[in-house]
């Protein structure tokens, strides 16, 4: 069974708005945390213009990760864009490549390279 990590709560930093992802995303939470991304994006509607999603911590995803990504990128507000972080070499990374999510999502190797305006 997967559990959300308590630290999974929205930070807001200059130009954005980052959510760190949990050790493994798959059918046990994937619907709970796009309840969560979903919330925090909803309550910063009028100010929200990039939403982060960091996978670095990231060791397992599923098709289930992949659903979460795009079903955030649907829902958010025009205004809002989504951008992934992502370890060049992690899992997370090669099952963007995979589903071809890359080719819609700006995915970044690190943190710092995705806070950039």
């Amino acid at each position: 069974m997967t559990f959300l990590p308590n630290p999974c709560e929205p930070r807001d930093l200059p130009g954005c708005t980052l959510v760190a992802l949990p050790p493994e995303i798959d059918f046990c939470n994937a619907t709970e945390l796009l309840t969560l991304i979903m919330s925090a994006a909803d309550a910063r509607a009028e100010r929200l213009r990039v939403l982060v999603l960091d996978l670095t911590g990231t060791r397992f995803m599923d098709s289930q990760g992949v659903r979460l990504i795009n079903d955030v990128r649907h829902r958010l507000p025009p205004s809002a864009r989504v951008r992934v972080v992502a370890e060049p070499d992690g899992v997370a990374s090669r099952v963007l490549e995979l589903t071809g999510l890359r080719r819609d999502v700006p995915v970044f190797d690190n943190l710092t390279e995705a806070l950039q305006p």
